[in-house]
Formats: C-alpha cells, sequence, structure tokens
C-alpha cells in the first residue's frame, strides 16, 4: 500500500493541467450520440464524464493544496499553461450535456463556474506563460495547447446558448454572452494561429515536436463553428440580430478550414509515427485527438441544422463513429496505463519505474 500511495502522490504532483480534455471528449460525444439518438451510449459516455469531472477536480484541488510549486512551474511553462483552460472547456462540456436531459439549475451553476475562471485564467495564464517568464524568445514554446484557449471561450458561448432558451428573463444577457465569447474566440484563434506557425517557420520542426495536442487547432475551429450555430438559432436579441448573418457565415468558413486540416493532421501523425518512428505511448495529450473529432462530428451536425446544409450533417454524423471509435481505444489504453502505473505492484512497477 505504500507504493501505491508514494505513486499516487507522486502522479498528482506531476498531473497535467490538461488533464481535463479526458471530459471534453467524453462529453461531446455523449453529446453526438444523444443527437443521434444513441441515448444508452450517451449515458454511459456521460457517467466517465462525471466520474472524470468529480476525480479531476478532486486531485486538482489536492495539487493545489500540497504541490503549488508545481502548479506555478505549470503556470510559468508556455508550453504546459495553457492547458489549464482544459477545466473551462470540460466544465462547460458537462454543462451542456446535462442540459440536454433538463438538468438546467446544473447547467447554469456549471457555466458560472467556467465564465468566472475563464474572466481570471484568460488574463493570468498569457501572463505568466508568456508574458511573465524571463524566457525569450516565448514564441520557441507555442505549440497546439495554445488554441484551447480559444476553445475555453467558445466553450463559454455553446453553454450560453444552450441555456439562452430556457431562462426568459435572463435572455438577453445569455446572448450577449454567447456573442462575445464567440468573438473574443475568433480574434483569439487568428492570435494563436500566427505564434504557432511563427514557431513552426522560425526553428526547427523534429517529429517529437509534432505532439496530439495540435489537433486542437482542429476543434477549436470545430467548437467556433459549434457556437456559431447555437448562436444562429438563437431567438432575436439585440445583439444576435446584429451578427446571425455574419456569425452563420464564418461558422460555414470555419467548418471547411476544420475539414481541410483533418488530412494535414493525418498525414503529421503518419510523419512522426510511421516515417520516424517515435513511439507511440499513452499520455494526457491523447485526449487532444479525441476532443477535436468528436466536436467536429457534434459541429458539423448542428450547423448542418442551423445553416439548411444537409451534407454537412450527414458529414457529422458518420464522423461521430469515428470520435467514438477513437474514443473507446484511448479508454482502454487509460485504463491500462493507470493500473500499471498507479495501482499495480511487483515486476510490472519496476518496468516502470525504469521506463519512467
Amino acid at each position: 500500500m505504500t507504493v501505491v500511495r508514494d505513486r499516487l502522490e507522486d502522479s498528482v504532483r506531476s498531473l497535467n493541467p490538461g488533464y481535463f480534455a479526458i471530459v471534453m471528449a467524453s462529453g461531446i460525444i455523449s453529446v453526438g450520440m444523444k443527437l443521434g439518438g444513441f441515448d444508452v451510449l450517451s449515458a454511459l459516455l456521460l457517467i466517465v464524464c462525471a466520474a472524470a469531472y468529480v476525480t479531476l477536480v478532486i486531485l486538482t484541488i489536492w495539487r493545489i493544496a500540497a504541490y503549488r510549486g508545481q502548479v506555478v512551474d505549470d503556470l510559468t511553462d508556455a508550453s504546459r499553461g495553457f492547458g489549464f483552460f482544459t477545466f473551462i472547456a470540460g466544465t462547460d462540456v458537462f454543462g451542456v450535456r446535462l442540459a440536454m436531459d433538463g438538468h438546467h439549475t446544473a447547467t447554469a451553476v456549471l457555466l458560472t463556474v467556467a465564465g468566472l475562471t475563464w474572466i481570471v485564467l484568460g488574463y493570468v495564464v498569457p501572463w505568466t506563460a508568456v508574458l511573465g517568464t524571463s524566457e525569450r524568445p516565448v514564441v520557441a514554446r507555442a505549440n497546439g495547447t495554445w488554441f484551447i484557449w480559444v476553445v475555453a471561450a467558445q466553450s463559454v458561448a455553446v453553454a450560453a446558448a444552450t441555456l439562452e432558451p430556457v431562462y426568459d428573463g435572463a435572455r438577453r444577457f445569455l446572448a450577449v454572452v454567447a456573442v462575445f465569447t464567440w468573438s473574443v474566440g475568433v480574434c483569439l484563434y487568428g492570435a494563436a494561429g500566427i505564434f504557432v506557425a511563427a514557431r513552426m517557420l522560425l526553428y526547427p520542426l523534429r517529429p517529437r515536436d509534432l505532439t496530439a495536442p495540435y489537433w486542437v487547432a482542429m476543434g477549436a475551429c470545430a467548437i467556433t463553428v459549434l457556437a456559431g450555430a447555437r448562436i444562429v438559432e438563437m431567438e432575436d436579441a439585440p445583439m444576435v440580430n446584429a451578427t446571425r448573418g455574419l456569425i452563420g457565415g464564418f461558422a460555414v468558413v470555419f467548418w471547411a478550414f476544420a475539414t481541410w486540416l483533418i488530412p494535414v493532421l493525418v498525414a503529421a501523425g503518419w510523419w512522426r509515427h510511421i516515417a520516424n518512428k517515435v513511439p507511440l505511448r499513452y499520455d494526457a495529450t491523447v485526449w487532444s485527438i479525441v476532443f477535436p473529432l468528436g466536436m467536429y462530428a457534434v459541429a458539423g451536425i448542428y450547423l448542418g441544422r442551423a445553416d439548411h446544409i444537409p451534407l454537412v450533417g450527414m458529414v457529422g454524423s458518420a464522423e461521430l463513429w469515428c470520435a467514438f471509435t477513437v474514443w473507446c481505444v484511448a479508454f482502454v489504453v487509460m485504463v491500462v496505463h493507470l493500473w500499471r502505473s498507479v495501482v499495480q505492484v511487483g515486476p510490472a512497477t519496476v518496468e516502470t519505474q525504469e521506463s519512467a
């Protein structure tokens, strides 16, 4: 038991701030299954989403209380700091899925938590990880996790648009929140894209540098599409009426770009793992692949409905099963990894420690 406790403490100490991506991935695929009428699969995914969310909140609080130095190190690391935004996105995605079962109060609470956290981290993380560090040039450490900054903003927009039809008294406020955060997210996508592109063009790009979070570039596009489609469906409000046509058009543009990015990302993975033989091992960033696939599927389904584009909806429905398959593989590998690295005691312990 002492060995297990020590290994659990080590896991908490080194907990990746981006681990809430499993909540994002499970939640969004659960949303897609619910939309497709696969209620049993959706419920099972929701259980995983809820369990992962509660577990990670507890572990994160434990880490902040016991290993504050490691948390500060992550906040000041430009290559890891943006992973904290997965908490915001995971909270909102969880809330959106609960709203589909009529738990609107829980969704409102989660949106409030996510929105307030977004306001704080939206300024703190860029300052501590980018402007507040003495390391220069910071752009050399830019990577795909920077796009989670975008995903967090758009997740707030999606959650606000989800609740807008429910609370008549807060309808105009929620419309302002949705349009405001969607607009900020679009601007942040441009900024993150410039920084990440500069890193790729100005510094050597080795196979091991093309990590899973680069898929978030596509996921950020997809959630921008989803948020835009939800805003287009909203009831008349001054902020919505002023931007409905613009947002609807941008949603189609972002969907097209997200579609274009998929072959690029697949080719990058082939170059990394097949051509250059970088070992394919499990870590928390694997969920950064699953979430974009699920978000692309759900975004296509909503966009097809909101803008009356059946082809886009059909593509989204087909993509949903691809995302679910990848989720299943990632989940099984994660369970095996956690068993071997935290629970299992014996010869496997030595092997794990040596490989670590």
